[in-house]
């Protein structure tokens, strides 16, 4: 199955009944394994998980730490990008070339990488030592 087929699909499992905007995120590990995710909303706003936070928990979980590809899909007017938050944990496990494909429903789709979503990112460097 293809990225955009995972994520695609996953997103029908969106739990979004206050805002009804799904996403969908699919992500390829350097394995080779896919990890999916979708947003899970709360009645309490900010509790609840992206898409792209529940592909990486998923990834981790299955004890992979590196991701090769990320693509994102959502049912909005044009590609909707990852939150600040997504971001930085997307640069946690992908290099910043690693290509990140933001999609809608609608088949418009937009490609960029980890390090233009982000760049600047804070990571481990910061921590000193």
């Amino acid at each position: 199955m293809s990225l955009k087929e995972a994520a695609r699909a996953v997103r029908e499992n969106a739990h979004a009944p206050y805002s009804n905007f799904k996403v969908g995120a699919a992500l390829r590990a350097r394995s080779g394994a896919v990890f999916v995710g979708c947003n899970v909303e709360n009645v309490a706003y900010p509790e609840g998980t992206c898409a792209e936070a529940g592909a990486i928990a998923a990834m981790v979980a299955a004890g992979e730490t590196e991701i090769t590809e990320a693509y994102v899909i959502a049912g909005s007017p044009t590609p909707v990008s990852p939150c600040g938050g997504c971001r930085q944990k997307l640069a946690e496990f992908a290099a910043a070339d690693v290509p990140v494909t933001m999609a809608t429903t609608s088949g418009v789709e937009q490609r960029t990488t980890v390090g233009a979503l982000l760049p600047g990112e804070f990571n481990a460097d910061h921590l000193g030592g």
